[in-house]
């Protein structure tokens, strides 16, 4: 199914309007009906044991894959599910936690062997594609339990082998199938090189980041090199190359991107290149972390990203390689990558001070916004591209969360940022997480769980994103890496201040 109609029918669905007008309904995996009023547990911190069934009082509902259904079981993710459950007071929380944090090993992953090396082709959720994005932000979480279950970390290392297989395939495209032989839906509306196996073409800078990410991290918990193989670095001497095309010194570079199509965000202008930039250093990214076009081609928050990915990558390269000359390329276009954000990414805004711009064209046009999807304006600590007590990352972030965001959204059910792919008022619990997880305020990390925790309509899982006045209308039931990012943010809290879980 095409992403804009399955959005389009998963609202829809979710909203359940009968003919006539009829009380919104969510179903839980029950049978039961949860009226549009009901909530569960109660209010954040009551502790409630149970979910208000038309003012009856029942059980959790058992909403968690069967164990007989279950893709990839791990025991010591288990096991921090128990903990956690058993040791905080929100036991509304701690059910959420129970159904969101394993939900990426028990419905998205296919682990196998293939030559003899791990592989882990690991889907969106209710889009059976591999993105390189959210793969990676799908199995980050569980990288420190690596150590206890080493069938996991093997399951971890056959995605960055999948990653490597699919960076080489085509460093541009954005998300694969497992079959390489597949042809995606969106070849008969795509003018772009679409090659078989690619179930989406869309040149995004963080889509050669996060397997960066990914793979640095994987590295320094384990020490393991097994996955870094040639391949690995042939991908990573192609990420380089795609990078410093997309600097576009030397022209615009060999992609170029058009769709058929009535979404003005799902096509890019200009004989598909996109609007002019200046050569100024930075690197070119004709969609954002949401799929949606970039008005100018300089995303700030990926840039950022790739500063930092650029220089992991060097590191790997130089210690487990040996080869100084990709290595210090690496660290050479990451440092100019930084010089360029010093002097192009920051807006002297009248009321705030200097800001960060959401994106640039280099020539002193700023787009002054921010996007759920991460990297954000408001995520770049979470990825550790910027420090949160950064000054103008404290400026930039009051106006990422106020009216001046024009994606930035407060309604009866709750606030937080969204952005063009789901239309006005359709707030992300993502970008509640990431706000929870780069704050350093407790008020606002409370406030944020409690909107988390009475958002989720009565389902047990985080969504791609709902409706401001009403939760129960929301998109995509089934959005993996939501939920696991959802786990990780409870872990965080649990494990640095366990009082705002009870």
């Amino acid at each position: 199914m095409k992403r804009r109609a399955f959005i389009q029918q998963s609202t829809l669905t979710a909203t359940g309007l009968m003919a006539g007008g009829g009380l919104l309904k969510v179903a839980s995996a029950k049978g039961a009906a949860l009226g549009a009023g009901a909530t569960l547990g109660g209010l954040a911190g009551s502790g409630g044991t149970g979910i208000a069934l038309n003012g009856a009082i029942a059980d959790f509902p058992v909403v968690r894959t069967p164990l007989a259904d279950r893709k990839f079981t791990s025991p010591a993710i288990e096991k921090m599910i128990d903990r956690v459950q058993g040791q905080i007071g929100n036991k509304e929380l701690g059910w959420l936690f129970g159904n969101c944090f394993p939900n990426t090993l028990d419905t998205t992953v296919d682990f196998s062997t293939a030559s003899g090396k791990p592989d882990t082709y690991v889907i969106t959720g209710d889009i059976d594609a591999m993105w390189l994005r959210d793969s990676t932000a799908q199995v980050w979480p569980y990288l420190p339990f690596m150590g206890e279950d080493p069938k996991l970390q093997q399951l971890i290392a056959g995605v960055i082998s999948r990653q490597t297989r699919n960076i080489l395939l085509d460093p541009y495209a954005n998300a694969f199938y497992k079959d390489a032989s597949k042809v995606s839906q969106w070849k008969s509306t795509d003018i772009t090189d679409m090659k078989p196996g690619i179930h989406e073409r869309k040149w995004e800078i963080d889509s050669l980041c996060y397997p960066i990410r990914l793979a640095y991290n994987y590295w320094k918990k384990t020490g393991d090199t097994s996955p870094f193989d040639a391949s690995w670095k042939e991908g990573i001497a192609l990420t380089l190359k795609t990078f410093k095309e997309q600097q576009r010194k030397d022209g615009p570079g060999p992609y170029t991107f058009q769709r058929t199509t009535a979404w003005a965000t799902d096509g890019v202008p200009m004989g598909g290149y996109g609007y002019p930039v200046n050569p100024v250093g930075l690197i070119c990214s004709m969609f954002r972390p949401s799929d949606d076009a970039t008005i100018f081609p300089f995303l700030i928050p990926s840039n950022f990203f790739a500063v930092v990915s650029l220089r992991q990558a060097g590191e790997m390269v130089n210690t487990i390689h040996h080869d100084a000359t990709l290595a210090n390329a690496l660290t050479a276009l990451s440092a100019e990558v930084e010089s360029a954000l010093r002097k192009y990414a920051v807006f002297d805004d009248p009321e705030l001070g200097k800001i960060y711009a959401y994106e640039v064209n280099g020539f002193g046009s700023f787009n002054l916004m921010d996007d759920a999807n991460v990297p954000s304006l408001l995520g770049m600590p979470y990825l550790n591209a910027v420090k949160v007590d950064d000054p103008i990352y404290i400026n930039t972030r009051k106006m990422v969360l106020s009216h001046r965001n024009p994606f930035f959204f407060k309604g009866t059910a709750g606030e937080g940022t969204g952005g063009p792919h789901c239309g006005v008022d359709m707030i992300w619990p993502l970008g509640i997480i990431v706000r929870t997880l780069t704050s350093t305020s407790t008020t606002e990390m409370k406030t944020c769980l409690y909107t988390l925790q009475t958002t989720h309509a009565g389902t047990g899982f985080m969504h791609e994103s709902f409706y401001k006045n009403d939760s129960t209308r929301f998109t995509r039931k089934w959005f993996a890496w939501a939920n696991t990012i959802f786990g990780e943010m409870i872990l965080k809290c649990y494990h640095q201040d366990r009082a705002l879980l009870d």
